[in-house]
């Protein structure tokens, strides 16, 4: 009679030994190649407060809320000319970089439900009136600096109001302090030739 214990020392043997066998002649699994897939980062749109297609600024006009206005204007030979707060020649250099200025006057929020009277634009600060080689006019309303002094409220010519970039809105309101006039040099007296008598007598000795 052969033992209990024997049966399960050749039960467990034949497990062993199938084990075995499938360990060593199981079919080897395929190097997995792991391809990280990165998704192209999302293009940020900027948007600015005057598109392209407006083409480029032939007349700037800035008012203050005091009654103070600074103007200029291409003329027919396409240079820049100060219209107000008098009509003489315009600085080009300055001129002409107040006209970039508007190009990048970049939006960097909207504020579609805020009260107009609490960021200054029931009466406007400043209103800038801007025309365009394509012949358009745009007229946007200039209230105060936002909280975190990054920007102002602007009510565009649409009537939304938006933030836009303080560093883009400052130089053009400094046109108001500093109009663009073109500096001309002032000429200085002219300077007595040696043995032309002076403009005083001299009083004779008795």
């Amino acid at each position: 009679m052969i033992r209990r214990s024997t049966v399960v020392y050749v039960a467990l043997l034949l497990a062993l030994a199938g084990a075995y066998y499938y360990l060593n002649n199981r079919e080897q699994p395929a190097d997995i190649e792991l391809t990280l897939t990165v998704e192209p980062a999302a293009e940020v749109t900027q948007a600015y407060l005057f598109t392209a297609e407006e083409g480029t600024p032939s007349s700037i006009r800035i008012e203050s809320k005091a009654g103070e206005t600074v103007e200029v204007a291409r003329d027919a030979d396409h240079a820049w000319a100060l219209i107000q707060p008098i009509e003489a020649q315009a600085d080009q250099g300055s001129a002409e970089a107040a006209a970039s200025q508007i190009t990048t006057m970049r939006i960097l929020d909207s504020v579609p439900d805020v009260d107009p009277k609490i960021v200054g634009l029931e009466i406007p600060e400043y209103v800038l009136t801007i025309k365009f080689t394509s012949g358009a006019e745009r007229i946007v309303d200039v209230g105060v600096i936002t909280p975190t002094e990054s920007g102002y409220y602007i009510r565009d010519a649409a009537g939304k109001i938006v933030i836009v970039s303080r560093s883009a809105i400052d130089p053009l309101l400094g046109l108001l302090d500093n109009p663009p006039y073109l500096e001309t040099l002032t000429p200085s007296p002219p300077t007595p030739e040696a043995g032309t008598p002076s403009d005083e007598t001299a009083t004779p000795e008795p």
